[in-house]
């Protein structure tokens, strides 16, 4: 639980200096923390009537408790997730960087995984993929269009540039909704993995920094 408190804590603090460095590929955008409880509708077991409760306190099949928060997380971190997948599958045929290159793939082969967990999550919980009042545009870390038609369009060490900027700022905004569920979810196992996400991505965006230095 330390560990968990550290990171919370850690990852706010690399978020807070980010913000004032003026340096990001995209501007901050609103977190996960900003999801508020709301009714929802569970449905029964076969002859049970739907039972009604506030969306901050639900319990899972097995037992376990989430929230709002943990909900949003999850749904979001999908699209989330499948942009920095789509980034990544553009470094073949135009990184230059052999590393970078091999971060790209490596990140492009990871995160299907953690994608399929949380699809998994929510399909035991019987909860929607998405939510239609999400704005994904305004996730933290996402990239507009614009920027990744840019990127699309770059090559060699243009595009390992602006591959390194985009990413890192992909990851930060990961972190800061990994921040969110580690500071307010109640469901413990996606606690940790959103812990191991934000060290994960932590580690990729040092490579980053380290590939584009030479």
């Amino acid at each position: 639980m330390a560990a968990v408190i550290i990171l919370a804590g850690a990852v706010t603090l690399a978020v807070a200096a980010r913000m004032g460095s003026g340096g990001s590929a995209a501007a901050p955008r609103p977190s996960v923390s900003a999801t508020t409880p709301h009714r929802v509708v569970l449905p029964g077991g076969p002859g049970d009537e739907a039972v009604v409760t506030d969306s901050d306190q639900v319990r899972a099949p097995d037992g376990s408790t989430y929230n709002a928060i943990d909900t949003a997380f999850v749904q979001m971190m999908i699209v989330h997730h499948q942009q920095a997948i789509e980034m990544a599958e553009l470094a073949p045929g135009r990184a230059v960087n052999e590393r970078l290159a091999g971060l790209a793939e490596r990140i492009a082969t990871a995160q299907p995984f953690e994608i399929n967990f949380f699809r998994t999550w929510l399909k035991e919980r019987r909860l929607p993929e998405t939510d239609p009042q999400h704005d994904h545009g305004s996730m933290p870390g996402m990239q507009t269009d614009a920027d990744l038609a840019a990127l699309a369009a770059a090559k060699g060490a243009a595009f390992d540039t602006r591959f390194a900027a985009m990413m890192t700022d992909h990851h930060r905004g990961a972190q800061r909704m990994a921040g969110d569920v580690l500071k307010g979810g109640n469901d413990e196992k996606l606690r940790e993995v959103a812990n191991e996400m934000a060290v994960e991505q932590g580690s990729e965006i040092s490579r980053l920094a380290q590939v584009t230095a030479g």
